[in-house]
């Protein structure tokens, strides 16, 4: 539905942009590439203005380019909006909603939310992308995604709070490391044991240097990578500890393969997770639904003892 009202010269041009060619977008579309370029020329005729950099390898958007992406975008999330409305006025539980979420999702809140929701509302299709914080409120305001589980979103008066929740700081580590018996441990304590920190594309790597950059000042160089799921292997099967939040391990935590102790100090700040929407459109029943599923999910992985 949303491509179908969607003006085909923003269709295109939207394609253009994401695929950075117009080849590129002339095979994901299977349509002509002249077709494509006709399109964009004329567009640009009636505006007055360049809507692409036509580089020696592709195709990239000029400012201008940039607002008329942004509409298309916007224009199609209020389509699908709009569909999503008109199956509620006749009932049915059922449409697509795009969730943008964090890379630690995927493998605990996420699962058990697709599970409810395929158990709930057969008739519900999800979209879901892995985005970092930046990239998930940029989606949201530009109207490709309808709700998001993001990490440390700071305030934007395009974006409306679902559902919030504090995440204490803390260090995962096995189950027989000394220190998993302690009710909480300082920075200090865990900066002297093996300890493997995330890499620059994970949020609380941004914290952690902002607040505590004396961690990466160490005589001894941390394990940095930027994949949570090799940060909890290196914990589980080793003698590594990770600064983290108790989200980021949740699944791991239940089964018992990891234990979560808090950080005590007073210098380490609460992490976050927010459920949101954009702020500029009503969110359909549906979403609103996918959205009270994965607050519910949420709150279960916190409740992990």
């Amino acid at each position: 539905m949303a491509d179908r009202l969607l003006p085909m010269s923003l269709h295109y041009i939207d394609h253009v942009a994401r695929c950075g060619s117009i080849q590129g977008a002339a095979k994901d579309l299977n349509v002509a590439a002249s077709a494509i370029d006709r399109q964009i020329l004329l567009l640009e005729a009636e505006l007055g203005v360049a809507l692409f950099e036509r580089l020696p390898r592709g195709m990239r958007p000029t400012v201008a380019g940039d607002r008329i992406v942004t509409m298309a975008r916007r224009w199609r999330g209020e389509v699908r909006r709009v569909g999503a409305e008109i199956r509620d006025l006749e009932g049915f539980n059922q449409g697509h909603v795009r969730i943008v979420a964090m890379d630690s999702h995927a493998n605990g809140l996420l699962p058990k939310a697709v599970r409810r929701l395929r158990d709930e509302h057969p008739k519900v299709t999800l979209e879901i992308e892995i985005m970092n914080t930046d990239q998930a409120a940029i989606s949201l305001v530009n109207g490709e995604a309808d709700v998001g589980v993001i990490f440390n979103l700071p305030p934007h008066r395009e974006l409306r709070v679902i559902w919030n929740s504090d995440l204490p700081l803390g260090c995962i580590m096995a189950p027989d490391h000394p220190l998993a018996r302690e009710k909480a441990v300082s920075l200090q304590q865990v900066a002297a044991l093996p300890l493997v920190l995330q890499g620059r594309s994970l949020v609380i790597r941004r914290y952690l240097e902002t607040r505590h950059a004396w961690l990466f000042q160490q005589g001894h160089m941390p394990v940095v990578t930027n994949s949570l799921q090799l940060v909890k292997a290196l914990v589980r099967n080793g003698p590594y500890v990770a600064i983290t939040s108790q989200l980021d391990a949740a699944p791991e935590i239940a089964e018992g393969a990891l234990v979560f102790v808090p950080v005590r100090d007073r210098a380490a700040e609460a992490q976050s997770v927010t459920i949101a929407a954009s702020a500029r459109l009503p969110l359909p029943r549906i979403a609103q639904i996918v959205a009270a599923c994965l607050e519910q999910e949420a709150i279960a992985a916190l409740a992990v003892d």
